[in-house]
């Protein structure tokens, strides 16, 4: 490992951590739309380690109260799907598998794991889905656009996947 790889891990994390504030607090979880913008720039650009910078964020998140236990579901599967996607179609359009990672992997662990532990009356799978949905495609649609302004910007962009 590198230490331009550590940089953009630690990076990516930070932008999740400070951009925590924007939230949208949706029955027990919160949704951070830019936690999805990040996880589908970082999984196109650093591959699955986009995982680690997400679970970073969660991380900081959670611990200073700025969110949910649910974002250590939510938020490192719909970096996998991207980065994992992109080694397959090498195409930014890979941004967009984000909500298959966070909705149906993510969202089915919140329902059908986490949630009745936490809550006696904990809500259906529909719920986590809709939420994380929510939040995690306009995100990955930012997050695109994002990829496709740095591309045209001659900013030299890493990739750890290629």
């Amino acid at each position: 490992m590198n230490t331009k790889l550590l940089s953009y891990i630690a990076i990516f994390g930070a932008l999740g951590a400070a951009l925590g504030w924007i939230s949208i607090p949706v029955g027990p979880t919160r949704v951070f739309p830019l936690q999805h913008t990040i996880n589908a720039i970082s999984g196109v650009l650093i591959g699955p380690w986009a995982v680690v910078s997400s679970l970073i964020a969660a991380t900081v998140r959670f611990s200073t109260g700025m969110g949910s236990i649910h974002a250590f579901s939510g938020s490192p599967f719909g970096a996998l799907v991207v980065s994992l996607v992109y080694k397959l179609i090498k195409k930014d359009a890979a941004a967009f598998f984000e909500p298959v990672g966070t909705v149906c992997i993510g969202g089915t662990l919140s329902g059908l794991l986490i949630a009745p532990f936490i809550t006696e009356n904990a809500p259906t799978l529909w719920f986590f889905w809709t939420a994380f949905g929510a939040s995690c495609i306009p995100g990955a649609i930012l997050g695109y656009f994002i990829l496709k302004i740095l591309r045209r910007s001659n900013v030299e962009i890493y990739r750890a996947s290629e």
